[in-house]
């Protein structure tokens, strides 16, 4: 099975080498951005050119966004590919996050392109950093579970990996509906100029789904349909 990964963080970020990491030798092939777009959603050229750049035989570099990159890879680079994972994302993807998403519009565009795909993301605890080993380790153990999962026509899979200390409990597994609050909207005005400052670690959250689950340092996998 020929897997693309993409995502939205850029080609050199450092998530999607630990991604290829965490599928072994399970062939793939990158389509990623040529720079970072975090947040740019589902956005996609509509009409201009995108610019392809060869990195290396299975790698490349595109000028577009995450749902042009799957454009273009399940259209022109790599048209018998199977799969599309797109990730690990630095930061949640989380509820609403889904929305504004570069990560998980990559991956909406290959449900809608009829192709299965996984996104992967890793939320971030204020001041701290990801440690990327652990990150894998993670990664290998929810593939290792959703390769077994039935997906449905329409529907993908978004994942978001839990901030862990070093002496956290593993982790469990949690399949999990998405959370229904808003990202928090609190916000300060200086100088005629509006800027958000809420705290994303105490968005609001409903007991049991996604932001809940990944914030009690759990894995937290929803199934998002399309139809």
């Amino acid at each position: 099975m020929t897997i693309v990964l993409t995502n939205d963080d850029g080609i050199d970020a450092p998530g999607i080498a630990a991604l290829q990491v965490a599928l072994g030798d399970r062939p793939t092939v990158w389509v990623a951005p040529d720079q970072p777009l975090s947040g740019c959603s589902h956005q996609i050229n509509r009409g201009g050119t995108i610019a392809i750049e060869k990195r290396s035989r299975d790698r490349y570099a595109i000028g577009g966004t995450p749902a042009d990159c799957t454009r273009v890879a399940l259209s022109h680079l790599c048209p018998q590919a199977e799969f599309v994972i797109s990730g690990i994302n630095a930061g949640g993807n989380l509820g609403s996050d889904t929305y504004v998403s570069g990560t998980v519009a990559a991956v909406r565009e290959a449900t809608l392109l009829r192709v299965p795909g996984i996104a992967i993301s890793h939320y971030i605890q204020r001041g701290r950093t990801i440690d990327w080993t652990v990150a894998v380790q993670l990664t290998v153990k929810i593939l290792d579970k959703l390769w077994q999962q039935p997906l449905p026509a329409g529907a993908f899979w978004n994942v978001n990996l839990p901030h862990l200390k070093a002496d956290a409990p593993k982790p469990d597994v949690i399949f999990c509906p998405t959370c229904t609050q808003p990202l928090p909207t609190e916000y300060v005005v200086e100088n005629n100029q509006f800027r958000y400052v809420g705290d994303y670690g105490k968005r609001r959250r409903d007991p049991g789904a996604d932001v809940d689950v990944c914030f009690s340092g759990n894995i937290s996998v929803t199934q998002i349909r399309l139809w």
